[in-house]
């Protein structure tokens, strides 16, 4: 249950189930309170630091409203800016409005100019928000910019949609807290594109709802024990044949770097051989990796070897042709980069992949699967998890969508959001790296779902490896991950036998 991620529609049901059991206000009551035991771990047990609330029209304000009472029965100088809207407000929101105004929580109408919080609260808008802010909210999120403080939301930041992560509208704005605390269950929003810039630390808190009244989450975040069962000890009784062959096809003219970045990946993550088939004649060999094989691509025998064709491959005609070899091949496939824009491009190709019994693997980046779907990189990004989905039932794959929250799918509906790597990765090459470590788990004998899953996780926190020896995330590169794949890969080896 702790890793479930659950729609606004769920979300819904959820509440409604848990009302039929409990007084009206329960749960808003049971928010106001976790919330603000949260508060207070923020300002470290410092009675004296005052607390902004911001409180809006509708329930999400009621939450802070409740916050604000108890924090001012703590003794905590709490002070709610109400911005009650033009419709009527439920009756726990009224209720809860009553029960601030009777304490000594202080009421303000506009933000002051200048102000020492020790924490700010987004009470705005929750869930329910469908449109852009605008006016005074839009004016008053904006001005949050200017303050240098802990900034909490309230079940998502406000201006942020929970179900996709989008800021909500073309020209958006929404809170970008440095904390959230959530409410019910966990949000795919708060975790892919633009949800993990925007929701900062997360905390979960079910407001004592149980297993009973949730449904079957609509999606999941990923996690080392989704795939903990495909890690193994290497016995001493083997030699490089035991753990397969890793073909990466590509390196058209101009384009050598991405299939050499694959095929390091490839070894590091533990295949017993690897090549580089190139398009046109390129390096002999790589001074770096020299235990990598170059050949050339038009007579390269595909059968016995996994594949991970498209890094540096090109749109030609001789790209086409060895695509499409690919895909009438049995070998395990990993495709990537241009390749996924020829099928894009091509009802046949597809249609190919999609009839293909062997494993596959997809790795497109926003703009990749726009091609693959027919739509923009900006519909892509709206809803990532819809997208993942319809490529994968498309593709008759397992598909991992790159970006902020990488989200993996396949063809049965089953959605997985990764939760490791950072910003570092937004880098040319680390798209191949990745493809050529779900080629290398691919050819030591994983399934293809978990080759996704299992290459996704290692490639982020391989980053987030680097990141914790002070290697980025400004300026690291591709040729740095390969190694640090190897030593998480070795480590949650170590670690399940320990």
């Amino acid at each position: 249950m702790d890793n479930h991620l659950y729609t606004v529609a769920q979300l819904r049901e959820i509440e409604r189930a848990a009302y039929a059991n409990l007084a009206p206000g329960t749960l808003m009551r049971r928010a106001g309170e976790a919330a603000a035991k949260y508060a207070l771990e923020l300002l470290g047990g410092r009675r004296d630091l005052p607390v902004l609330l911001l409180a809006g029209p509708g329930n999400n304000g009621g939450d802070a409203l409740e916050m604000a009472a108890v924090l001012a029965d703590a003794g905590i100088d709490a002070t709610v800016l109400h911005l009650p809207g033009q419709r009527e407000t439920s009756s726990e929101a009224a209720s809860a409005h009553e029960r601030a105004r009777a304490g000594t929580v202080g009421f303000i109408d506009m933000l002051p100019p200048e102000g020492q919080w020790g924490l700010v609260v987004d009470g705005l808008f929750g869930i329910g928000l469908a449109r852009p802010l605008e006016g005074e909210y839009r004016d008053l999120v904006a001005s949050l910019g200017a303050i240098r403080c802990p900034i909490l939301a309230l079940d998502v930041p406000s201006g942020l949609d929970a179900d996709t992560g989008a800021v909500i509208g073309p020209d958006g704005i929404a809170v970008r807290a440095t904390h959230t605390i959530t409410f019910l269950g966990d949000k795919p929003g708060l975790h892919t594109a633009d949800g993990r810039d925007f929701a900062g630390e997360l905390r979960v808190e079910r407001l004592g709802v149980g297993p009973a009244h949730l449904p079957a989450p609509a999606a999941r975040m990923g996690s080392a024990e989704a795939f903990a069962h495909r890690l193994a000890a290497r016995r001493h009784n083997t030699h490089k044949g035991s753990f397969g062959d890793v073909a990466v096809i590509g390196g058209a003219h101009g384009m050598a770097g991405a299939p050499v970045l694959a095929a390091r990946g490839a070894l590091y993550a533990g295949a017993g051989r690897t090549f580089v088939a190139m398009l046109d004649p390129g390096p002999g060999y790589d001074s770096v990796q020299p235990e990598i094989m170059f050949r050339p691509a038009d007579d390269f025998a595909f059968d016995g070897r996994t594949l991970v064709i498209g890094p540096g491959m090109g749109g030609s005609a001789a790209a086409m042709r060895l695509l499409a070899k690919a895909l009438d091949s049995d070998s395990p496939l990993v495709i990537d980069a241009d390749a996924i824009t020829l099928i894009g491009a091509s009802p046949d190709l597809l249609e190919r992949l999609a009839q293909r019994s062997s494993p596959a693997v997809l790795t497109p980046h926003p703009l990749e699967g726009a091609r693959l779907l027919g739509m923009t990189a900006a519909q892509i990004q709206a809803d990532r998890l819809e997208a993942a989905r319809q490529m994968a039932l498309r593709s008759n794959a397992a598909v991992i969508l790159k970006g902020s929250g990488s989200v993996i799918a396949r063809p049965d509906g089953t959605i997985l959001i990764n939760p490791t790597g950072n910003a570092g990765l937004a880098t040319a090459g680390s798209g191949d790296v990745l493809a050529g470590i779900c080629g290398a788990l691919l050819a030591q004998g994983w399934p293809a779902w978990e080759a996704a899953l299992g290459s996704a996780w290692i490639h982020g926190a391989a980053a987030d490896l680097l990141v914790a020896q002070g290697v980025g995330p400004i300026g690291m590169t591709a040729g740095e991950l390969p190694a640090a794949a190897r030593a998480v890969l070795n480590l949650l080896v170590t670690e399940k036998l320990g």
